[in-house]
């Protein structure tokens, strides 16, 4: 198992789940994914967590709904928002709800690691 920092990565798309996971991995982050918000909520050890990438299209709790259910609850882990989607108004969504940073779909794995890293403080 690596050593480091646990992230928690929270996509519906399986593949890309697990594109991401072993992403994260492959840089020395110990990892845990969930299929969804409400999944990864339940999971019940949110503070073992330093880092949390989601995806914001989501079946139910959206990334944004998640991010602010966290922010609601004093959680100030910080947020990665991902999204394949364009919508007009999603980035500055994304980021007025207090996410680290927010990337579009496809994204260069260094642009990922940066936005970690940024996020961690590192």
């Amino acid at each position: 198992m690596p050593a480091g920092p646990f992230i928690s990565i929270i996509d519906d798309d399986e593949s890309m789940l697990n594109a991401i996971v072993g992403l994260v991995r492959s840089a020395s982050y110990r990892v845990r994914g969930f299929s969804s918000a409400e999944e990864f909520l339940q999971y019940g050890m949110i503070g073992s967590f330093v880092c949390i990438i989601t995806d914001i299209q989501m079946p139910g709790m959206s990334g944004i709904e998640l991010k602010q259910h966290l922010t609601e609850r004093q959680c100030q882990i910080p947020v990665i928002m991902i999204t394949a989607r364009h919508d007009a108004g999603l980035e500055e969504q994304a980021l007025a709800s207090g996410a680290a940073c927010f990337l579009r779909k496809p994204f260069e794995a260094d642009e990922l690691i940066g936005c970690i890293d940024r996020a961690l403080g590192t």
